[in-house]
């Protein structure tokens, strides 16, 4: 008998780098595109937020590793609603916007299911960001504080729709 499960697999890895990374050889689609600068994905992706954002690369690394985090978080508890605030956000639409890089996280490390992004209008009031962040400390992951605590309560207006959207 064949058992499978539909579960996203807990990453061996907390570093966000690493994980990052480790997507390339998962990228099958637009290749020149992503793999011509010879770069990481991890220094495409900061190089990308340092091209579109006023950030110096210090802070596009912080927000990038915690938009990482919050992606595997959200990938591996899909039952859990977690969100993040509007600087994280930054980071967790980099990696959606580039989309070949997103398949890959997707094929991956949530089963080769699409994780969709579908927010809503208004942000939300009630906690979650913070909670979030205490939430992915729970789980191991080392977040920045900082980061996760500059909107307070004020979150982004992510879907509740889990487990297949974040």
């Amino acid at each position: 008998m064949t058992l499978t499960s539909d579960l996203a697999p807990v990453t061996r890895t907390r570093d966000p780098q690493q994980l990052l990374n480790a997507v390339a050889p998962h990228i099958t689609e637009l290749t020149t595109n992503v793999f011509d600068s010879g770069m990481s994905l991890w220094d495409r992706e900061v190089a990308l937020l340092l091209r579109d954002h006023t950030m110096v690369r210090d802070m596009a690394e912080r927000v990038l590793g915690n938009a990482v985090t919050y992606v595997m978080g959200s990938i591996e508890n899909p039952d859990v609603h977690l969100g993040v605030g509007k600087l994280v956000d930054i980071g967790v639409h980099q990696l959606i916007l580039d989309t070949p890089v997103w398949w890959g996280i997707c094929r991956l490390y949530n089963g080769g299911r699409f994780k969709h992004h579908a927010p809503f209008i208004e942000r939300r009031g009630d906690g979650l960001c913070l909670r979030t962040g205490d939430f992915l400390k729970t789980q191991g992951w080392d977040i920045d504080d900082e980061l996760w605590a500059i909107d307070g309560a004020n979150c982004s207006p992510c879907d509740d729709k889990v487990p297949d959207s974040h």
